[in-house]
């Protein structure tokens, strides 16, 4: 496992992903702070202005004030914890499941090659190397992105974690990726897997069929007996369906744990050995 750390020390190696959307849950909740604090403070002269130009009597002026009040407080309520929760899940969390799934490959002294999934700025890539660098191992591990920007970014918190050794950064297409097959002993993958497909809209068949094609692809690039580890929102389910048929063993999901306000499993399975049916032995197309 890694070294204890607060979120102060995680948040100012990696930073923040999609800060913009922090930012714009701040900014509302921010918004809706004021209009309450405005609501609260300015009650009576908002009755009499709202008794003036809109009701023709107090009493509805007055209830229409106090409901507007109470719906901008809750919402900032909201706002404000939706924020707490995104920087949570974006930091801590991410440190905090990136050690958990590096816990559960039981073996990382053999370990010679490993995948990381839309690596982003690597919190769970370093995790990986830190691990190989631990058990001595002279493995590597290649952090794969969609962004050649991300990519120089994950490198530099490589070499501030002490593991650029350890690390290879590519950019590429997880849905082909530019591997061969069998070639790597573990594969991960954290919160990336769900924005997969997401310009068909999440809960489409094409959106659903791009994740499990990007399933398959990791399962192609898994030697045999190698151990897979994917933690995602959402869709786990979906997961664990296509690795039943693409008949993995030992395929395990963690307990329910909240992620960005919604639920997130941890599932890890192993490829198997040997695939046989009766005498023969069967070739799968991992792709489909």
């Amino acid at each position: 496992m890694g070294k204890t750390r607060d979120w102060s020390q995680i948040y100012a190696i990696y930073g923040i992903e999609q800060k913009h959307t922090l930012f714009f849950l701040l900014l509302h909740a921010i918004a809706f702070s004021t209009l309450s604090t405005v609501f609260f403070f300015y009650f009576n002269p908002i009755c009499v202005f709202l008794e003036s130009f809109l009701f023709s009597s107090s009493a509805a002026a007055r209830f229409s004030a106090g409901f507007f009040g109470a719906v901008t407080a809750l919402s900032a309520v909201c706002l404000f914890f939706a924020a707490a929760n995104f920087f949570y899940s974006a930091v801590p969390l991410r440190y905090e499941m990136a050690q958990r799934m590096v816990g559960s490959v039981v073996d990382w002294s053999s370990v010679k090659t490993a995948l990381d999934l839309g690596c982003g700025r690597g919190i769970l890539l370093n995790a990986v190397a830190t691990q190989l660098k631990k058990t001595g191992s002279s493995g590597r591990v290649v952090g794969l992105d969609r962004s050649m920007s991300t990519t120089l970014s994950t490198l530099r918190t490589a070499h501030i974690e002490g593991v650029q050794e350890y690390v290879t950064c590519r950019e590429g297409d997880v849905r082909r990726l530019p591997f061969s097959d069998n070639y790597f002993d573990v594969v991960v993958s954290a919160v990336f897997l769900h924005t997969v497909g997401k310009e068909y809209g999440q809960k489409t068949v094409e959106a659903a069929a791009e994740r499990t094609r990007v399933l398959g692809e990791a399962v192609r690039v898994l030697k045999p007996g190698g151990v897979g580890v994917v933690w995602d929102l959402v869709h786990v389910p979906e997961y664990v369906r296509r690795l039943q048929e693409l008949r993995m063993e030992e395929i395990r999901v963690s307990k329910r744990v909240t992620a960005f306000m919604v639920k997130s499993h941890m599932v890890s399975f192993k490829k198997p050995s040997h695939q046989f049916v009766g005498s023969g032995e069967v070739r799968l197309d991992w792709r489909c």
